[in-house]
């Protein structure tokens, strides 16, 4: 197997370009390895489970302190406070979709046969950008349904806020999945076509 010395390889996009074939075949093997698709599909298995996690999380914490209205006496709770407890369930769930959403986007752009470092290191920001950003919502919205539920069973003055609450604590998966979306743009494969030229 042929060694490709350090002063052979190319130091930029620039450089490969004016050079000879065998110049652009060592840069499409430094820029665009066979395991530059690992990050990118890492990246989109982060975004969806990182995502799941914290919609299973906020779910399950959520439940918890809708069962727990079963408990309160029957004349100190109002039937339609049973459904309006089911919002930070829903808004937990939406985390989930955030993270299927990126790692959708990110699966469909990784190619085997041209897909360079650069696009897999963005790639792999984007999902972590947007999972673990959604694993926080979620954790959010469950210790705020949690809680947010019950004491709106006793007094259903506090339910206003209750929502602000919840609003708030699902904007951060939102915030993510909109960083996500601008960094999985950025990626950019061109230079591996350079040795077909």
């Amino acid at each position: 197997r042929k060694q490709v010395s350090r002063e052979s390889l190319p130091t930029g996009p620039s450089s490969v370009s004016s050079g000879s074939p065998q110049s652009a075949m060592s840069a499409a093997l430094v820029y665009c390895p066979s395991y530059a698709s690992y990050f990118g599909f890492l990246g989109a298995a982060s975004a969806l489970v990182f995502g799941n996690m914290g919609a299973a999380y906020g779910t399950w914490k959520s439940a918890v302190g809708m069962a727990a209205m079963a408990k309160l006496p029957r004349h100190r709770v109002q039937p339609e406070m049973v459904i309006k407890s089911m919002l930070p369930v829903i808004m937990a769930g939406v985390c989930g979709i955030y993270g299927l959403i990126i790692a959708v986007i990110i699966a469909n752009t990784v190619d085997s046969a041209a897909y360079s470092l650069y696009s897999g290191y963005a790639h792999l920001g984007a999902g972590l950008a947007v999972g673990l950003s959604n694993l926080a919502s979620g954790l959010s919205i469950g210790m705020c349904g949690d809680i947010g539920v019950r004491d709106s069973a006793r007094q259903p003055k506090l339910y206003i806020g209750m929502v602000l609450i919840w609003s708030f604590a699902s904007a951060l998966g939102l915030y993510g999945l909109i960083v996500g979306l601008i960094i999985a743009t950025k990626g950019d494969s061109t230079i591996c076509g350079i040795d077909e030229a």
